[in-house]
């Protein structure tokens, strides 16, 4: 299959996906402009729009439980998640194109169903499926499911790792050969029930910025979802998962590196810095930035003023107060780093908080900002952008009516589709019929 990740000028072109907001608190769901994200209209009117503007997928999150802080189901950031696989199938019938990424657990689920769901997904979407595949080691989390949290976190990328290993076998099985597979995590005896997918396989997507979740992306990945939040750490993330891609035979085309960004436009510079300012507080209001602030310091901070400064106490690690949540580093050095910009910048809880866990934000009027996301990509920075909107369904409108055609005229993005599918769309080699003994 022909690469196409250069412009006939050499110039380098973005990829990129949308991420349907609904999840985390990234959503504004008090602006009256925001809708259902359980109606399958919502997701049309995404898909819809991401199709218009090129898009390579529409990206799906998954939650296996209702997130918990002290011991109530207390988020503004979650009113339901809708299975993945599910929508995007049905998603599949009203758009031609676009890439159909669906999260899907590789620690509470197994090889063969999951192998089964997206080669199904691949065929009745003409080759458009991807896997986004994440892990947990979370006991509560488990609590649903009959082996419950039985899996040591030490493991969980050994399991995935074997996970999708084992669904590629059955991939590539196909009908008419037997799959034989024993491993540490899982063995296998038998026949799959799918032609092996248009794509051969579905598309992998990987998230996470650890040690481990990089070396499982530069062997397994064919995207990898990230976060970071200048030109110069994006170029460090991307080389370093770059430079691994060599010892598991692989070219460093064989992986797309996509940070999640948010896009703020305005007509002018300071018309965006406005909105985008206006947008965090919408995001972050008093009640937020205090749960936010529990998830770090593990206890109860309830009786604090938001307008007030940070706790002086230390964080208590692995307290139990919070969860079904993704944890992300060492509560202690999150918890000093919030205190230096609080102290630098003279900070309230709210204003830290709001500072401190914004993503990666692209600000400014349209040629502004198709020029920066430009820049990152013709650096190195990132392959492409997984753009995660503040409204759930129309935040990605603007973006498709006065971003996308700028990038077009500066060749740096496509303007029209060159396949059909989703590896086509990402420039990703079709994989080698592998059948095993």
């Amino acid at each position: 299959m022909t690469r196409h990740d250069s412009g006939t000028d050499g110039t380098r072109q973005i990829h990129l996906a949308a991420h349907f907001p609904g999840v985390n608190n990234t959503t504004v769901w008090a602006d009256p402009r925001s809708k259902s994200q359980i109606d399958f209209a919502s997701f049309a009117h995404l898909a819809r729009t991401a199709e218009r503007g090129l898009f390579d997928f529409l990206f799906l999150a998954e939650g296996l439980r209702l997130r918990e802080q002290r011991g109530r189901i207390h988020d503004l950031d979650v009113v339901g998640r809708p299975e993945s696989i599910t929508v995007l199938g049905a998603l599949a019938a009203v758009t031609e194109r676009l890439g159909l990424a669906a999260t899907v657990n590789a620690t509470f689920n197994e090889p063969f169903e999951t192998a089964r769901r997206f080669a199904t997904l691949d065929h009745v979407s003409g080759g458009r499926a991807a896997w986004n595949v994440v892990t947990s080691s979370d006991a509560f989390t488990g609590e649903n499911f009959r082996r419950g949290g039985y899996l040591d976190r030490a493991d969980r990328y050994t399991r995935a790792a074997e996970f999708v290993d084992v669904a590629r076998e059955f991939w590539d099985a196909g009908i008419d050969h037997p799959v034989r597979h024993r491993g540490r995590h899982f063995t296998v005896e038998g026949d799959f029930t799918v032609p092996r997918p248009p794509q051969g396989h579905p598309v992998v997507i990987q998230a996470g910025d650890s040690a481990e979740g990089r070396e499982f992306a530069a062997a397994a990945a064919d995207v990898i979802f990230t976060r970071h939040g200048t030109l110069e750490a994006g170029q460090a993330f991307y080389a370093d998962v770059k430079a691994r891609l060599a010892a598991y035979g692989r070219e460093p085309d064989d992986l797309k590196i996509m940070p999640g960004v948010t896009v703020v436009l305005g007509d002018t510079a300071a018309e965006a810095r406005e909105e985008a300012a206006e947008i965090r507080r919408r995001q972050i209001s008093p009640q937020t930035a205090i749960l936010a602030l529990e998830q770090v310091w593990g206890v109860d901070l309830s009786s604090y003023d938001p307008d007030g400064p940070l706790p002086d106490i230390d964080p208590v690690p692995d307290s139990g107060l919070s969860q079904g949540r993704t944890r992300r580093g060492d509560v202690r050095e999150t918890a000093e780093r919030w205190r230096a910009l609080s102290r630098a910048k003279g900070l309230s809880i709210r204003e830290t908080v709001i500072e401190a866990s914004g993503r990666q934000s692209f600000v400014g009027t349209p040629a502004a900002v198709a020029a920066e996301l430009d820049a990152f990509v013709r650096g190195r920075a990132a392959d492409g952008f997984i753009l995660v909107p503040h409204l759930t369904p129309g935040g990605l409108d603007a973006f498709v009516d006065r971003v996308v055609p700028l990038l077009q005229e500066r060749g740096a993005f496509r303007t029209e589709y060159r396949g059909s599918t989703l590896r086509s769309h990402l420039g990703l080699r079709t994989p080698e019929r592998i059948l095993t003994a």
